[in-house]
């Protein structure tokens, strides 16, 4: 259960989380219903057939999102459409206008929903109570606040934001591929995208490559700036870092993964708390690096 990515959202520390475990079951998810496209709602963190829809450790809680979709695609809407337009305007004699184009439409899809499947879905994420953040499963902002918008619909009130930098991201992670020293425990990937300072610009993707390299130093000497880098947190966790400040391809390393081989469990329950317990305690490390370097802001109350 692994995080594959981490998009991060601040908010106060102080704010009150007491009641999350008596709400939550009001948000939980419920089947879609026959005319509904989807729905979105909690779902156990442990999977299928268990009925907690959180976990806590620590301060860390980890929370799951779940999403029925209905499978309804575009063209074959269309297509049936075409055909009963056809159909009546041969029987009537008449073209259609937009408004009664549009009615048969409506009809149709009432008609074509409740027999289209269903796509399911999860996103996990991880409430760090202690330094005020959330860290969702997702490379995607809009998946993301689509988590946050769930945790603010159950509790009432969420004021979480996207991380705030003081400094330009862009300009950080091409400082260090221009051979400025790393924080304490960075070190540099394989991997880097480059683009020109000026919109529309020319675009570098360089992967398994040496970075701080004469090819590189090239590109940096003709102004352009690093979007995106590939970092190691010591031997446990390597992922590239945007300067939307999304990490993605996150992957825990064996320094991490180490960790767990050491202790016995009986359960999967109790593989998947280790798991979290690690994972959350990995993922306070790597924010607090990245709160310093980039001087990320705490949320106001």
């Amino acid at each position: 259960m692994f995080f594959r990515n981490l998009t991060f959202f601040r908010f106060p520390a102080s704010h009150d989380f007491s009641q999350l475990d008596e709400l939550l079951p009001e948000a939980a998810l419920k089947p879609v219903g026959p005319l509904e496209m989807n729905s979105t709602g909690f779902i156990s963190p442990f999977g299928r057939g268990e009925e907690a829809l959180s976990h806590r450790v620590g301060n860390a809680i980890w929370l799951a999102v779940g999403s029925e979709n209905k499978i309804l695609p575009g063209s074959v809407v269309n297509e049936l459409l075409a055909q009963k337009v056809a159909e009546i305007e041969e029987k009537e004699g008449r073209k259609l206008g937009g408004k009664a184009r549009k009615r048969l439409k409506d009809d149709l899809l009432h008609e074509l929903l409740p027999r289209a499947f269903v796509k399911t879905s999860r996103t996990d994420a991880l409430l760090d109570l202690e330094h005020g953040f959330l860290a969702v499963d997702a490379s995607s902002r809009k998946t993301a606040e689509m988590v946050a918008s769930e945790i603010r619909r159950a509790l009432g009130s969420f004021p979480a934001i996207p991380p705030n930098a003081e400094v330009a991201p862009r300009s950080v992670l091409t400082s260090w591929i221009a051979g400025e020293p790393l924080p304490e425990g960075l070190s540099l990937g394989e991997e880097c995208e480059l683009k020109d300072a000026m919109d529309g610009g020319a675009v570098v993707k360089a992967q398994n490559q040496e970075l701080i390299s004469d090819e590189i130093a090239k590109h940096l000497e003709s102004g352009k700036q690093v979007t995106k880098l590939a970092l190691n947190l010591d031997d446990h966790l390597s992922f590239v870092l945007g300067e939307d400040l999304i990490v993605r391809k996150l992957k825990f390393l064996e320094g991490a993964v180490d960790q767990l081989e050491s202790t016995e469990r009986d359960d999967l329950r109790a593989e998947l708390d280790a798991r979290f317990t690690l994972m959350a305690g990995e993922a306070r490390r790597l924010f607090l690096v990245l709160e310093s370097a980039l001087k990320i802001s705490k949320a106001e109350a």
